[in-house]
């Protein structure tokens, strides 16, 4: 078994995918990889449950990203409900996977689950890590143009980001947003900050109206009037809210490459057909 090398050290394009459920059959999840695969990405993410015990499926869908497409993985590993002990269950099982790579995330409370409270913050992980294992897995973390929804400011927060960085994360994916104009106010204030750690901008291809309203749900990201009056004109039309979807990511991206982004991390919803019509629009531009 192959191992993950580490993050490329120039402009990138990567992938997320989300890992079935545990009770779900993994063959499809192989047939989206495979098809993802051929678009050549740098690397694909794999999510994990909110909870963040749900690592299995997500290793096993690392571990298939590297044996059979041959191809970085980069899994996410939530801290904020597990113990030291089961964060070192979760590397070791990694190690033995031949997973190198992984993205450090404090991750969300879940209803009725009281958190372990050991690594409150991802930066608590990133530093464990560090400890533990030295240099052996190479560390990515999230970043956040619009700040996190709970942080106290945008300036805390990228405070924060700059610990992360000093802790040992080497790359910065960012969460979704919307408005090129925020990313780049943001990219200013993080080297005013001294972060030179490569950051991925990520971006989401919007298909239905209620995707997009979950999402702004979740994170908070702002949208532009124009994309804001689209959505209100179209959203009924499901044809028509994903050509606009698509193209408006696009656009997005194109915008991104020719401002120079350190590369463009796609949230691919395991939909290798959107992800294709976009990846072949952009290509002449990586």
């Amino acid at each position: 078994m192959t191992a993950s090398p580490s993050f490329p050290d120039r402009k990138t394009f990567s992938l997320e995918v989300f890992p079935p459920k545990a009770a779900s059959p993994l063959e499809p999840m192989i047939a989206v990889l495979r098809e993802l695969s051929e678009l050549k990405p740098d690397f694909i993410s794999v999510t994990c449950g909110a909870s963040g015990q749900g690592g299995t499926r997500t290793a096993e869908v690392a571990e298939k990203i590297i044996t059979d497409c041959k191809l970085t993985a980069v899994p996410h590993l939530t801290c904020l409900n597990l113990t030291a002990a089961e964060v070192l269950a979760v590397l070791n099982d990694y190690r033995q996977r031949r997973i190198t790579n992984l993205l450090a995330l404090r991750g969300d409370s879940v209803p009725g689950l009281e958190p372990a409270a050991v690594f409150p913050h991802a930066i608590d992980l990133i530093r464990f890590i560090k400890e533990q294992t030295g240099d052996e897995f190479n560390i990515a973390a999230a970043c956040y143009p619009e700040g996190h929804l709970q942080a106290t400011s945008l300036d805390d927060d990228i405070h924060y980001m700059k610990e992360k960085e000093a802790a040992g994360a080497g790359k910065f994916l960012s969460q979704l947003f919307f408005d090129n104009t925020i990313f780049y106010r943001f990219r200013e204030r993080t080297a005013a900050a001294g972060i030179t750690a490569p950051i991925e901008a990520g971006i989401m291809p919007v298909t239905s109206k209620s995707q997009i309203e979950r999402m702004i749900a979740l994170c908070g990201a702002s949208l532009p009037q124009k994309f804001r009056r689209a959505i209100d004109a179209y959203g009924d039309d499901p044809t028509a809210m994903q050509d606009i979807g698509i193209a408006y990511a696009i656009d997005q991206i194109a915008d991104l490459l020719a401002n120079d982004v350190d590369g463009i991390h796609v949230y691919t919803m395991n939909n290798p057909d959107v992800t294709r019509k976009i990846k072949d629009r952009i290509q002449s531009l990586l």
